[in-house]
């Protein structure tokens, strides 16, 4: 991979928040709203536009629901999402990889 091939990183994941996200559900699957804004460190405007974004791509799935009378939201990466973030990695390890040699 050279610098021609920088087309190959996903700029819907790139990002730094959406990143976070993707790293953090890719080994959990499943969290919710404020556990993701507690770990990230977002404000809950900030993680809201990013998890659109993510939810626009098809990388995570946004189920809204209540518990006990509170608005619950969980978020999940979808299979789509594990692809793109798999193969995000892959782009990435081997522009790195060009870089060290």
């Amino acid at each position: 991979m050279g610098l021609e091939d920088l087309g190959r990183i996903d700029e819907v994941i790139h990002g730094r928040m959406r990143l976070g996200i993707m790293v953090y559900l890719a080994d959990v699957e499943t969290a919710e709203f404020t556990e993701l804004k507690t770990v990230l460190e977002a404000t809950q405007g900030n993680l809201s536009v990013h998890l659109k974004k993510l939810e626009e791509a098809g990388y995570v799935a946004i189920d809204k629901s209540f518990r006990d009378n509170k608005p619950l939201t969980r978020v999940a990466i979808t299979p789509e999402g594990r692809r793109a973030f798999g193969a995000y990695l892959k782009a990435l390890g081997a522009l790195i990889g060009k870089g060290a040699s």
